[in-house]
């Protein structure tokens, strides 16, 4: 056992497989300050090689998921402060975009009230997102003269349709989670008091499948968008390999020997029986 995850803003609980990572600044409605960019910097770098974490879970403490960035802190107290400044821009953009995008672990945004701005970026880095029906979500940037910098528009873009991404980013509108489901911004909203019991349930999925299938695929349906038909072909061959060296339990013969040989395994029905 590796030292105990602690930090003064975030919160971690490893249940059984399930990382909880709470951002943990409910005073600011979750608004990313330079701290707590560096905390999680250091959280999902650990949680990517710990053996007890299966699926990493990120919500917010109190009624919000994530403000966005906290003004005050990463920007104007940072003004004249060029190398801090670099180091937190490095950060912010590590932990959410860099790391989490194509984490090898499955990952869920449990997005529990508002989610605004700078949040939108590990929103859609997570694999799956499942919200509150009470969460507010909206780009409001363009509200105070800015754009939805960093690396939020390339991620708005990727996720949704151009109307859409353009429609949010331009007006800076709030919208419901109803709304955030219908543009596929999310994967679903459902009542706050089902919003955990839902998580789990898709989390507990996860982890009957095999890690090294679940970390291939993610990574290979992640990086495949913006190439080439032929570079696509070349590098999903190439991350098949990659798969049955990686894949200690041998997945596929199993897989395949419980369908042809024991016909106790059927495709339709769920995952095959690791370890058989």
């Amino acid at each position: 056992m590796g030292k105990p995850y602690k930090y003064e803003t975030v919160l971690v609980d490893i249940d059984d497989g399930i990382a909880w990572v709470t951002l943990n600044r409910p005073e600011k409605r979750n608004a990313m300050s330079p701290q707590l960019n560096h905390e999680m910097c250091d959280v999902v770098a650990r949680m990517e090689t710990d053996p007890d974490v299966r699926v990493l879970v990120l919500t917010g403490a109190g009624e919000s998921w994530c403000a966005g960035m906290d003004l005050e802190l990463f920007f104007r107290d940072l003004d004249d402060k060029p190398a801090e400044r670099a180091v937190a821009i490095w950060e912010t953009n590590e932990w959410r975009w860099n790391r989490l995008y194509t984490y090898p672990k499955p990952t869920i945004a449990m997005v529990n009230g508002y989610c605004f701005g700078g949040g939108f970026t590990q929103l859609i880095a997570c694999d799956f997102a499942i919200a509150s029906e009470t969460a507010t979500f909206g780009l409001s940037e363009v509200n105070w003269g800015i754009i939805p910098a960093g690396i939020v528009s390339k991620a708005l873009i990727d996720c949704l349709s151009y109307r859409d991404g353009l429609y949010l980013a331009l007006t800076g509108k709030s919208f419901s989670a109803k709304k955030a489901e219908e543009i596929r911004l999310i994967n679903k909203a459902v009542p706050a008091a089902d919003l955990r019991r839902e998580v789990e349930t898709l989390a507990r999925d996860l982890i009957k499948l095999n890690p090294e299938a679940l970390r291939g695929t993610k990574q290979a349906f992640k990086n495949v968008r913006g190439m080439g038909d032929v570079q696509a072909a070349d590098y999903l061959a190439a991350k098949y390999s990659e798969l049955k060296f990686r894949d200690k339990d041998d997945g596929y013969s199993k897989g395949i020997g419980q369908f042809i040989d024991d016909k106790t395994y059927k495709p339709a029905f769920g995952a095959y029986k690791p370890g058989k």
